[in-house]
């Protein structure tokens, strides 16, 4: 029953990963295709240049989610084996959310600061979090790190 349970469950995950693939390779391509279009006007619109680039930012951001999946629920084995194994999984993720979230910041400081300078202080706080989400997994990664020793030697 577990066995079955198991495969239904890759299915799902693979369902979802391959979803994810197409919607993320849908925006690559109208992003790229919005930038052409923009590139064509006279002036060249930056504004919609800088979404272009934000929507395939995300999308590469939607794509690791979906190569995250497959890799690890559908590839491997499910149980999480050992401490180091988690930290792993917990790391990928969070790299994924932070550079996502810090490039997202940087592109939209580019748009705000050719729109109005006030509306920088929303894309330089996203960039603040992206880059204290990356120091509070240094902090994990240090804490976590410390617990799989302590294990490793009460198996010894």
């Amino acid at each position: 029953m577990k066995k079955l349970y198991n495969y239904y469950a890759s299915m799902i995950y693979l369902l979802a990963a391959v979803s994810l693939l197409f919607l993320s390779l849908s925006i690559m391509i109208w992003s790229i295709y919005e930038a052409v279009i923009s590139m064509q006007e006279f002036p060249v619109s930056i504004a919609n240049l800088l979404q272009s680039v934000g929507a395939i930012i995300i999308s590469v951001a939607v794509l690791d989610v979906a190569k995250y999946l497959v890799e690890e629920e559908v590839l491997r084995d499910k149980e999480l084996r050992s401490p180091s194994e988690a930290r792993k999984t917990i790391t990928k993720i969070f790299v994924i959310i932070s550079i996502a979230s810090g490039m997202e910041g940087l592109v939209y400081i580019f748009k705000a600061g050719t729109i109005d300078m006030a509306l920088l202080i929303y894309p330089a706080l996203l960039i603040l979090f992206s880059s204290l989400s990356i120091v509070c997994l240094g902090i994990y990664q240090k804490l976590s790190i410390g617990v799989e020793e302590i294990i490793n030697e009460d198996i010894k």
